[in-house]
């Protein structure tokens, strides 16, 4: 190793710039050299970003509308292929771009103008055009073409047509899903209404066959100069809403400009949702884009031609009258102004009370009413409000009402009234909204004036508590679990100690205890919703899947996931679901529509006609309630051969169509512990005498599993042909109403002694809202996860019909689970 030390280098006596010593003067350059290079590079980076990708063109798209006199309007204009239309949209076109060019925001950057239509007034033409601006620019060219009719009113007159004057100008941004729309030629239609005559149209292929995908369809509908078209969509059935979901879309133009939007739709609506429309000239456009997704059956619409309303508004005198928006109950057109001046005689008041108003548009808050509104006494109005009440010191008042040029609605209909200053609501009380209500409702407890005027200052009698609010309510909502005094004072006192669970039967336990796997309350509401789904043992309040095990998770059948091992909890979940989903007449309801219950029965006994109701729960069973089948009056409702049912039936009178189906009964097997006094286990199942086929009219509801919980406040929904008022008629649509869970606690104090735990107590406590006469054996249905419906009660019976504090009683589905499987098999 000759006692060197590693590392050390021996150089070759050749290389003598290594045995020189470092000059520093060297190490100074280089770096010199390589800072500017690094600085050279830096610049040109930033550079090639600023200008390549900072700085990229964007393109941009607009559209707009371009009003012109010097020509008078033709038949051909109407025809975009005819060879007028051809001549004049080059003059047109030539005029725009004469305007582009003499801004220098605008000019640079245009690369495309295409004129789709014209229309009436003088001559109205629709454009669109296309931009290649860098994007430091994009702002300038946005400001720029929002102004782009003050920049024509500055431009010269020699850039313009010498025949043609342009009169206003105007230009929105838009997308390209838009312009690709105006371009598609495939799916593309022209319709000019004829006087006196109803003009249909549907989405290609309807009804026989669904809506193409990926498409961009456009009606172009025209009315005669001086007359406005009026819109109606008689069926509407698309995809779903969601984000991306097919759209379709009316506009108050002959092109789709967002701020001439008079509705957009997605979904499906009922036959009974208000879809008529009245633009605001002779020209409107409906436009349908559809995604690559799952196909719908798409709309069916029909339009006629109105004369144009010259003035709306006007002077009203009297002691009373109604008036409305223009076109109600249709929807009220864009860019309307209507002023009412109302008087009554002088020695008189006057109050407008407004019924159905509708006056809301998507993405305005209702305490801002800046697009259309209805305004008196200096305040505005708008939002979708229950019937209120405004009014004057004076005998005159004036209610002015304002559309903006995009989305309408409904409006109103209105009622003015003299009336004498000091007794407003002579033999009643005077609510401050002007409201006038019976003297008994007044510090009843309910909110009769809308504002609660009538429940303030008030002295609680021996059957009402006190609200720290100052509010009187029945002792019976006392600890109900319900917020009844707005303050939770009435829930105050009736809560656990910290750290503790208060159970659904009021019981508390410690908050350790939920969720253990042990029925620590006694009625499984601290086992019932847990965060997560373990297996328990089998309990009265647990869901019990096929191989035997149970599970802790609150009604978990057919929701969408997989709880049980085996999976059998999502089995046989073909059920509860219906055609549309829309956005109630049994006592305070509503029209139901074809195809919104397809589990509803109608049984009809002998020529007695529609006697009850009852639900589709298979091909070839039903769910009713025993009391139908008592017999009574030498009538033998006991036997199966009196009975035919009639599923997918809505409209009595129309048992012939040919989506209802109509199927004898081959035997009844009503619950053997029926009592016909107190109609305990009100309950029977019908077995068809042949199998039914499930079609959109006609599907199955779905059962519940006996531990499927329905908790106090959850809204359910009652259908049936049943007497529409107590004592009244039958209805011959079928019905649908909204009701909810009422305590059973609660019912207990309002019906004593009348309730079985296989009872359920559902409705509206104010009243106003019940099933009735007629509506026996017919459905109770809920709305669970992943939007199943299932048949938590059969109706039975009630103390009257829709009387306040007087719920109905349903029979509790869940409760006769095990007996239904074991006689239907299902």
């Amino acid at each position: 190793m000759n006692g060197l030390e590693e590392g050390v280098e021996f150089l070759p006596t050749m290389n003598a710039k290594k045995l020189e010593k470092p000059n520093p003067k060297h190490y100074m350059v280089v770096a010199a050299i390589l800072a500017v290079c690094l600085v050279v590079s830096l610049l040109v980076g930033l550079l090639v970003w600023h200008f390549v990708y900072k700085n990229a063109p964007v393109q941009k798209l607009y559209n707009g509308h371009l009003r012109f006199t010097g020509s008078r309007f033709i038949d051909a204009y109407e025809n975009s292929n005819s060879s007028e239309f051809a001549t004049l949209a080059a003059k047109v076109k030539k005029m725009i771009i004469d305007i582009y060019k003499n801004n220098p925001d605008v000019g640079p950057f245009h690369k495309e103008t295409v004129i789709t239509s014209f229309s009436e007034g003088s001559i109205i033409a629709y454009y669109w055009s296309e931009f290649s601006v860098p994007k430091l620019q994009a702002d300038a060219l946005d400001k720029a073409m929002a102004n782009i009719q003050a920049s024509n009113q500055a431009t010269p007159m020699k850039l313009r047509n010498p025949d043609l004057r342009v009169d206003t100008i105007v230009a929105f941004s838009t997308n390209p899903e838009t312009i690709k729309a105006l371009q598609d030629n495939s799916c593309k239609y022209a319709l000019h209404a004829k006087e006196g005559l109803i003009t249909s149209f549907t989405t290609p292929g309807f009804p026989n066959s669904p809506y193409p995908p990926n498409a961009r369809c456009q009606w172009e509908l025209r009315a005669d100069v001086d007359s406005v078209i009026s819109l109606t969509f008689t069926t509407v059935d698309l995809e779903p809403c969601k984000l991306g979901s097919d759209t379709l879309a009316v506009y108050d133009s002959l092109s789709a400009l967002e701020p001439h939007a008079m509705v957009k739709l997605c979904g499906s609506y009922s036959l009974s949702y208000n879809l008529t429309f009245v633009s605001s000239q002779n020209v409107m456009l409906v436009t349908l884009i559809t995604n690559g997704e799952g196909r719908d059956p798409g709309f069916r619409a029909e339009f006629f031609q109105m004369p144009k309303m010259n003035t709306c508004g006007g002077t009203l005198r009297g002691i009373a009258g109604n008036f409305t928006t223009p076109y109600f109950p249709g929807h009220y057109p864009p860019k309307m102004n209507c002023t009412w001046n109302i008087e009554v005689p002088r020695d008189k008041n006057v109050k407008v009370r407004f019924h159905n108003f509708f006056l809301a548009e998507p993405g305005v808050p209702v305490d801002s009413c800046t697009k259309d509104y209805m305004q008196v006494n200096y305040v505005k109005h708008c939002g979708s409000k229950k019937m209120f009440v405004v009014s004057s010191k004076t005998n005159k008042i004036a209610v002015h009402f304002h559309s903006d040029l995009s989305f309408v609605d409904t409006g109103f209909l209105a009622e003015f009234l003299a009336y004498d200053s000091g007794d407003p609501c002579p033999g009643k009380f005077t609510c401050k909204t002007g409201r006038c209500i019976e003297l008994k409702k007044r510090c009843d407890g309910w909110n009769d004036c809308t504002d609660a005027s009538d429940e303030v200052n008030c002295t609680c009698t021996e059957k009402q508590f006190r609200c720290n609010n100052g509010w009187c309510k029945p002792k019976y909502w006392l600890c109900d679990g319900v917020n009844d005094c707005g303050d939770m004072s009435d829930e105050l006192q009736c809560q656990c100690p910290a750290n503790n669970f208060k159970c659904s039967n009021g019981k508390c336990i410690l908050e350790s205890q939920k969720c253990n796997g042990k029925d620590d309350c006694g009625d499984g509401s601290d086992e019932g919703d847990c965060s997560s789904v373990v297996t328990v043992p089998c309990k009265e309040y647990t869901y019990k899947c096929r191989n035997n095990l149970c599970v802790n998770k609150e009604n978990p059948e057919c929701d969408g996931v997989k709880d049980c091992g085996d999976n059998s909890d999502e089995d046989n979940c073909n059920c509860g679901t219906r055609s549309f989903t829309k956005k109630s007449r049994i006592v305070g309801g509503l029209d139901a529509e074809a195809g919104e219950w397809p589990w509803q029965v109608s049984l009809h006994v002998g020529s007695e006609g529609h006697t009850c109701g009852a639900s589709v729960v298979s091909e070839k069973w039903l769910v009713t309630a025993a009391h139908c089948f008592h017999d009574a009056n030498f009538a033998r409702f006991s036997n199966p051969k009196s009975w035919i049912a009639f599923m997918g039936l809505l409209d009595q009178r129309d048992r012939s169509n040919p989506s209802v189906q109509r199927r004898g009964i081959k035997r009844i097997i009503t619950h053997p512990d029926f009592n016909d006094f107190t109609y305990d286990n009100d309950i029977a199942v019908m077995e068809l005498d042949s199998p039914i086929t499930f079609t959109k009219q006609v599907q199955p509801i779905c059962l519940p599993d006996s531990s499927h919980k329905f908790p106090a406040g959850q809204v359910l929904h009652v259908t049936g042909w049943g007497a529409t008022a107590e004592h009244g008629a039958g209805a011959i649509i079928l019905q649908k109403a909204e009701i909810r869970v009422i305590n059973q606690t609660i019912c207990e104090s309002l019906m004593p002694g009348l309730l079985t735990s296989r009872m359920m107590c559902v409705g509206i406590l104010e009243g106003g809202t019940d099933a009735c006469q007629g509506d026996s054996g017919g459905p109770l249905t809920s709305i669970e996860a992943n939007g199943k419906m299932f048949l938590a009660g059969v109706v039975s019976w009630g103390d009257g019909c829709a009387r306040r504090n007087k719920p109905g009683a349903y029979s509790r589905v869940p409760q006769f689970r095990n007996w239904i499987r074991e006689k239907t098999g299902l």
